[in-house]
This record gives structure tokens, C-alpha cells and sequence, in this order.
């Protein structure tokens, strides 16, 4: 009897929990959206999001967000193709290929990677990446769009490898019984079975590492150089909209209409990393 009393509790104290978890996120959420509305009610949704000035201070101020935009997915998307491909082999070699000895290592220096923060890689970047891709590209400065790419891909990795290798962990032994009875290759049952049986699960772990990418801030505020304007390449210096708040929002004056643009800048990031969690739960359920 104290066992099921210890089990309801235990419950009930779990599921208020999950919904104490929603009610922050929609108080965020109403949040941002009351004090986002009214400058959207003034500036106008079109000018704030397809604008490609962000000139603030200027007379008169122009509020654009496409350029920060535009280098937010920039600096994403190439994390993306750093981040992606190593994030998965590695994640396949540590649960398939790697002896148990060195899976052990090497899981526990992704858990390590996981855990620095994201102020000391911008300044080892800022220190050491930075003069490195200026000497080696031969450009004018080496605060780049690309730098935060490198920097961002490194800290994606960690979630793409961790939430990978359980993927392909996860897939029943039966599978592979299956295909070496039908006489496959271990190559072929990891790229025709495995990797198949693990793609949801995969999925999910790269939109989880889009995710943190696209959120990040101190990095990319030390290493991409925080030039509002539309890039011409990714070897230009580019500002993000997360950069952009954490920049000025100690600046604004409460209440002004360049802080409730900040607050704006907060809702449309606010918008796209939901629809990346969402689409990477709607993956893990279908893995389940």
C-alpha cells in the first residue's frame, strides 16, 4: 500500500512538473509577444522582418532584421555542414566500431565538450581560430561568418553525437542478426539497417544541434565580426539576432522603441527555435 501511495505521489509530482515546464514557456512566450506587439503595431511586421537596415540609433532609425537574418542562418547552416556529418560518423564509430574501452573515452570527452561553455570557446576562437583563417584565407579580417561557423559546429557536435549514438544503440540486435544471415557485410548492415533503423532518432539529433546553434550568443559575438549588412559570402563578418540583443539591449532605453524591437528580434527566435523543437519531438515520437 505505501508503495502505491509512494507511486502516486511520485506521479503526480512528475506531471506538475511537465506542467509548470509549459506554463513558463507560454508566460515567455506572452511575454515577448506583449512587448513585441506594440512595436509591430508601429513599425510595421513586413519592415521589421524584411528590412534590411538595422541602423537604430540613426535619424530616422531604421529597425531591418533581414541581414541579421540572413547571417543567423548563415553562420547556422554552416555549422550545419561542419557539425553534421562529423556529429554522425562519430556517433557510428562509438557505438558500432569502437572497442569498449576507447567507446568509454570517448564518450566521456563528448560529455566533457558538452559541458564548456560557450564564453570560453568564443574566446579561444576570438584568440586562436580568428588570426588563423585571416593568415591562412588571406582576407582582411578573419571575424567571420565562417569563423562562427567553426566555432558553432564544434559546440553543435556534442548533442549530434550524444543523442546519435543512442539512436543507433537503441536499434534491436535482431536487425542485425537478420542481415548477416542474409550474408550482408557489417559496412552494408550499418548503412542499410542500422542507419535506416536510426534515422528518426538521427534526425532528431540534428535539428536538437540546429537548435542550440541558432540560440547561441557570446560565441558568435566574439567571432563573427557584428557587421549589420547582408553578406556577400561566408567569409564576411555578419551579426545574428541573438549577437544583436545581447549587444544592445543594455543600451536601450526601457520602454523606447528600439527596446521593444529587441523584444521583436526575441519573439521571431523565440518562433523558429519552437518550430525546431517541435519538428525534432515530432521525430522522436516516431521513433518511439
Amino acid at each position: 500500500m505505501n508503495s502505491k501511495i509512494t507511486d502516486y505521489i511520485i506521479e503526480k509530482i512528475i506531471f506538475l512538473c511537465g506542467i509548470i515546464a509549459i506554463v513558463f514557456v507560454v508566460l515567455i512566450f506572452g511575454f515577448l509577444l506583449k512587448e513585441g506587439f506594440a512595436f509591430f503595431k508601429e513599425y510595421g511586421v513586413f519592415n521589421f522582418i524584411f528590412g534590411k537596415y538595422w541602423y537604430p540609433t540613426s535619424n530616422p532609425a531604421s529597425y531591418g532584421v533581414f541581414s541579421l537574418i540572413i547571417g543567423s542562418l548563415l553562420v547556422t547552416l554552416g555549422a550545419a555542414i561542419i557539425a553534421v556529418p562529423f556529429g554522425i560518423m562519430t556517433a557510428l564509430f562509438i557505438a558500432e566500431l569502437a572497442p569498449k574501452g576507447i567507446r568509454d573515452v570517448l564518450k566521456s570527452i563528448v560529455e566533457l565538450m558538452a559541458a564548456i561553455p560557450s564564453v570560453v570557446l568564443g574566446f579561444v576562437g576570438m584568440v586562436t581560430l580568428v588570426p588563423l583563417v585571416r593568415s591562412v584565407l588571406d582576407i582582411p579580417t578573419g571575424l567571420t561568418a565562417f569563423s562562427g561557423s567553426i566555432v558553432l559546429g564544434f559546440m553543435a557536435m556534442p548533442t549530434i553525437v550524444s543523442i546519435s549514438e543512442d539512436a543507433i544503440r537503441s536499434v534491436p540486435w535482431q536487425y542485425k542478426e537478420g542481415a548477416y544471415a542474409l550474408g550482408a557485410t557489417k559496412w552494408q548492415t550499418i548503412r542499410r539497417v542500422v542507419l535506416k533503423a536510426a534515422m528518426p532518432g538521427i534526425i532528431a539529433a540534428v535539428m536538437l544541434g540546429i537548435g542550440r546553434v541558432i540560440g547561441e550568443t557570446m560565441a558568435v559575438l566574439m567571432v563573427t565580426g557584428n557587421a549589420a549588412a547582408i553578406p556577400s559570402s561566408i567569409f564576411d563578418p555578419v551579426r545574428t539576432l541573438t549577437a544583436t540583443i545581447a549587444a544592445e539591449m543594455g543600451e536601450t532605453v526601457r520602454g523606447g522603441l528600439h527596446y521593444r524591437a529587441l523584444f521583436g528580434i526575441g519573439l521571431v527566435l523565440f518562433t523558429i527555435t519552437f518550430i525546431i523543437n517541435f519538428v525534432a519531438d515530432l521525430f522522436l515520437n516516431k521513433k518511439r
